[in-house]
């Protein structure tokens, strides 16, 4: 990513734009993360406030179709009015001519391809929200295009930034060999059934196992809930597990010991590293991870439409690529 790097600070150079004066762009008003984020960015007395730019544009977007979408983009859209003086766009092109960096936050993960492509021609910095996209394949050709463009991105859910998930990252227990990672799993339509809320858990999964799942069982708990196996180069195992009760927890286990993972620790950290990727250039996570992240999620989608028959990441990959070069 050193390219996107040098890319970022060229571009903000030439554009006579320093770190604390940048100017953020939102893509969707159909999420409760957007007043947070504005009150985060914009708001010096804020509790969490985090300086290094301010939100001032944004494009309502909305899914028709789509309920949690189509019953806030407005409601959203006028907070972002009246209370921030944030300015609305009529179209994204728009938006990103008068903003440094863009959120996309539409909660309507089909729409994020179309959008996410009018930013990268705009050669926008990106961030997005969960879930990256509502499929594999769109997931896949967005970072194709970002990579092709030369344009910094990156995408993630605020569980991958918990302070106890990061401690093990880190190196805390050693070597992971067993985790497992709970988190609810609210369905979202449209979507595979991992992929609106179950996103999360297996955000904090990936977070303390890194990548290298072989194959993914999707199967029911004894009390109903969603359980899904992933095993690992060389036997290593990571569990996500549907909360019934809506908590997030978990547990790793490596070689020198084991710790809690999976915790919420709010949007505050997620923030943080928004605005470090937006200082920098350089994304917090590896787009190698979060391909294998969704591509974890399809198999158990997979799995689950096959009664519950392991499937290879592998497999799933090759299928999914092969449409795309089809």
């Amino acid at each position: 990513m050193k390219r996107g790097l040098t890319f970022l600070a060229g571009w903000l150079l030439a554009l006579g734009v320093h770190a604390a004066e940048l100017r953020m762009g939102i893509i969707g008003t159909d999420t409760s993360h957007v007043p947070v984020f504005a009150e985060t960015f914009n708001n010096p007395q804020a509790k969490l406030y985090v300086p290094g730019g301010k939100v001032v544009g944004a494009f309502k977007g909305g899914s028709p179709d789509f309920p949690q979408s189509a019953s806030r983009v407005d409601g959203y859209a006028k907070t972002l009015q009246d209370k921030y003086g944030i300015k609305l766009y009529d179209t994204i092109p728009e938006l990103c001519s008068n903003v440094d960096v863009i959120m996309l936050e539409s909660v309507d993960g089909r729409s994020h391809l179309q959008q996410a492509e009018q930013v990268i021609a705009a050669h926008k910095p990106l961030y997005i929200d969960k879930p990256m996209a509502a499929s594999l394949a769109d997931v896949l050709t967005i970072f194709r295009l970002a990579k092709e463009a030369n344009v910094p991105i990156w995408s993630a859910s605020s569980l991958r930034f918990a302070k106890d998930t990061q401690a093990v990252r880190a190196g805390k227990i050693g070597t992971v060999n067993y985790a497992e990672t709970y988190s609810p799993c609210e369905i979202g339509e449209h979507h595979p059934e991992l992929f609106w809320y179950g996103v999360h858990g297996v955000e904090s999964l990936y977070t303390v196992m890194g990548t290298g799942c072989e194959s993914v069982q999707r199967t029911l708990s004894t009390n109903g809930a969603i359980e899904v196996v992933g095993i690992w180069q060389g036997g290593r195992k990571g569990v996500y597990h549907q909360d019934l009760a809506k908590k997030y927890h978990g547990i790793a286990k490596g070689d020198k010991g084991e710790s809690p993972v999976g915790s919420y620790d709010g949007y505050l950290p997620l923030a943080e590293q928004i605005m470090k990727f937006f200082q920098s250039g350089q994304p917090p996570v590896k787009p190698e991870e979060t391909i294998e992240l969704f591509a974890f999620m399809t198999a158990a989608q997979e799995s689950k439409d096959k009664g519950g028959t392991p499937v290879r990441l592998s497999d799933v990959m090759s299928e999914v690529n092969g449409k795309l070069h089809q």
